[in-house]
C-alpha cells in the first residue's frame, strides 16, 4: 500500500519511481492507471481530465514476465494491437494500422524485426517492441514498470536512448527503475517511493547517500542497484 501520494508531471520529460523492493513503486504505478482500488478521497488526473476521458492518450508498458511471448505474433503483430486500440472493437487498424505500427518500430529501432516472432526477440528487443505498441497508440503519456529489468547494458542503453529520444520529442514518461547509477544519468526526476514519497526531485539532489541509506537500509546504496 502506498499512502498520500502526490506530485504532476511535467510534459516532456522522464521521471523515475525508486525505492527498495516492495516499497510500492509498481503499486503506486497500477493504482494511478486505476487497476488497483484507490481511497476515495483520492484522484488522479490526466491532462487535467478523468482516465476515462484521457485514456486514449495514456499508454502502459507492462513487466516482461506478464507477456506471453510465446504467442504466434510477429513484432508488427504486436505494434499494430497498440493502433487497434484507438479504434475501439468493432474496427480493424488495417492499412494505415500497419503503417503507424510500421513507424512505430523504426521510432524504436526494430524496423528490420518486424517480421520476427516475438518470442525470437532479446529481451531488450522484447521491451522495445512494448514501446512500439505505445507509440502505434500515440500516446502521450507512458507509464513504464520495470522496463530494464532483466536487460543487459546494451539493451538498457537502447531502451534508454529510445525514451530520452521521445521525451525530447514532447512525450512524457514515467518508469520504475531499479538502478539508481542510470536515474542519475538519464532521468530528469526521481520520486523515492518507500510506502509513501520519501523524496522528490533532480536525481543528483534526492539519491544523495545519507538519504537512501535510512530509505533503502544499506551502507551505501548510491554505489550499486537496489
Amino acid at each position: 500500500m502506498v499512502r498520500d501520494a502526490s506530485f504532476t508531471l511535467e510534459a516532456g520529460t522522464m521521471t523515475a519511481l525508486v525505492g527498495p523492493n516492495g516499497a510500492g513503486k509498481s503499486t503506486l504505478l497500477r493504482g494511478i492507471l486505476g487497476l488497483l482500488p484507490v481511497a476515495p478521497s483520492g484522484e488522479v488526473r490526466f491532462f487535467g481530465q478523468s482516465l476515462a476521458v484521457a485514456r486514449t492518450r495514456i499508454a502502459f508498458v507492462p513487466q516482461r514476465a506478464e507477456i506471453d511471448w510465446n504467442f504466434p505474433a510477429s513484432a508488427l503483430d504486436v505494434a499494430t494491437m497498440g493502433f487497434a486500440a484507438r479504434l475501439g472493437v468493432f474496427r480493424r487498424p488495417g492499412r494505415a494500422g500497419r503503417d503507424a505500427a510500421m513507424r512505430a518500430l523504426e521510432t524504436v529501432g526494430l524496423r528490420p524485426q518486424a517480421d520476427t516472432q516475438i518470442g525470437e526477440l532479446s529481451g531488450g528487443q522484447q521491451q522495445r517492441v512494448l514501446v512500439a505498441r505505445a507509440l502505434a497508440a500515440d500516446a502521450e503519456l507512458l507509464l513504464l514498470d520495470e522496463p530494464f529489468a532483466n536487460a543487459d547494458l546494451a539493451a538498457s542503453a537502447n531502451l534508454l536512448a529510445t525514451l530520452r529520444t521521445l521525451s525530447n520529442g514532447g512525450r512524457t514518461i514515467l518508469a520504475v527503475h531499479h538502478d539508481l547509477a542510470a536515474v542519475r544519468a538519464h532521468f530528469d526526476r526521481a520520486i523515492v517511493v518507500a510506502g509513501a514519497i520519501a523524496a522528490d526531485g533532480r536525481p543528483g539532489d534526492v539519491l544523495d547517500s545519507a538519504r537512501l541509506a535510512a530509505i533503502y537500509g544499506l551502507a551505501d546504496p548510491a554505489t550499486g542497484a537496489a
